[in-house]
């Protein structure tokens, strides 16, 4: 049986998407590359958002069995509104994924983290042997942290113990917690944590180490030395 009320049958996605014509190309290169049997790893942002539609087509269009692998509650109750069926790294592992980025420098070195989804999606592109990172040209960076600061996913018992840690980094400018808009506090992660945004002046290449290396730090939005393709236009 299945539901029938409003939200069953309604997208979520907050908000316009930014320049949504040169995304949608990016989305439909990235559906093109479905085939039988796959199992792909679903990730967030609104590029990602609008591939997650184009394979659902094909899927329904042309009977094809796929099964996705949601890395955050949004992306879970969009693949169920859509109809694509989903499972969990603990039953497979993605043949490929896709994700978008706030920030790819041209190292494919990347900066994610503003869906507070840090975690999972780690665990999913790490899985994959390939993960496609959509973005189109307002992504694209020069430097890393040239236009984002770098999520940080800590525990909220650590929060005064990670700020100490990190005002000791010299290449750190500023900290700030990252508040939520439609709920009192902060903002909460995908895993139930809280997220630190650190400008930095320059990103050392040991940060994500060093960061990581401190107490209470679950997880970084610097995602590099993994397997990804750019796709943009």
């Amino acid at each position: 049986m299945q539901w029938t009320n409003q939200l069953a049958g309604q997208l979520n996605w907050s908000g316009d998407i930014s320049n949504r014509e040169e995304k949608q190309r990016v989305a439909d290169q990235v559906a093109g590359k479905v085939k039988d049997k796959d199992v792909i790893g679903i990730g967030s942002g609104s590029t990602a958002f609008l591939a997650l539609q184009a394979i659902a087509e094909r899927v329904n269009v042309e009977g094809l069995d796929v099964k996705g692998i949601p890395t955050s509650k949004e992306a879970e109750i969009n693949c169920a509104v859509l109809g694509l069926a989903t499972t969990t790294l603990i039953d497979s592992r993605p043949d490929w994924g896709f994700d978008g980025a706030d920030e790819v420098d041209g190292d494919r070195r990347l900066i994610k983290g503003r869906g507070g989804a840090m975690l999972r999606e780690k665990l999913v592109m790490a899985s994959a042997e390939k993960t496609y990172i959509l973005a189109d040209k307002s992504k694209m960076v020069e430097r890393l942290g040239e236009k984002f600061a770098v999520p940080i996913e800590v525990d909220a018992r650590a929060i005064h113990l990670v700020e100490t840690g990190l005002g000791n980094l010299s290449s750190v400018k500023r900290v700030e917690m990252r508040m939520a808009e439609k709920k009192d506090g902060p903002v909460i992660t995908e895993g139930g944590n809280i997220i630190l945004d650190v400008t930095f002046e320059d990103i050392p290449a040991d940060a994500e180490s060093t960061l990581k290396a401190m107490p209470g730090v679950v997880e970084t939005g610097l995602f590099i030395g993994y397997p990804v393709e750019i796709l943009t236009v």
